[in-house]
């Protein structure tokens, strides 16, 4: 039997610690809240800066509970965000950590911002990538 009752949140469950246990590894973390505040605060920047469309493909790939957190708080009809350089969009990760900001903000932005890569495929990676100025695309490895 499973954990919770239903495989399917079982499996929602393990793939989303998959890709938070793989943030901590990343940056040699300790701290599971604070790769999952990064994971979320990531992702929602990301998204923001995502035409609509864009969105919704890059989200079909992303397993459940990842999706959802991807789509928590979003508002469509706001359009992408106007942010257009990369220095923006690390900041407005950070916001996410108020008086506890990362050593490295940068780094750590760029260390997500590779795991979901890890997680995505190619193809819909470059969709993304191509869909952003080449500052904010300059944070992947």
């Amino acid at each position: 039997m499973s954990a919770l009752g239903l495989p399917i949140f079982d499996k929602a469950i393990q793939d989303a610690n998959i890709w938070v246990n793989d943030i901590m590894y990343e940056l040699d973390w300790e701290d599971k809240h604070r790769a999952y505040t990064l994971l979320r605060s990531t992702l929602h920047v990301l998204r923001d800066r995502l035409q609509t469309n864009e969105a919704a493909h890059f989200s079909a790939q992303l397993p459940t509970l990842i999706r959802g957190i991807f789509f928590e708080g979003y508002n469509p009809a706001k359009g992408p965000s106007n942010i257009r350089h990369k220095d923006e969009f690390v900041a407005a990760v950070e916001q996410a950590f108020g008086n506890d900001p990362n050593a490295d903000p940068e780094t750590t932005v760029s260390a997500a911002l590779d795991v979901i890569a890890d997680h995505i495929s190619e193809g819909e990676m470059d969709d993304v990538k191509s869909s952003l100025p080449s500052d904010i695309r300059n944070l992947w490895h």
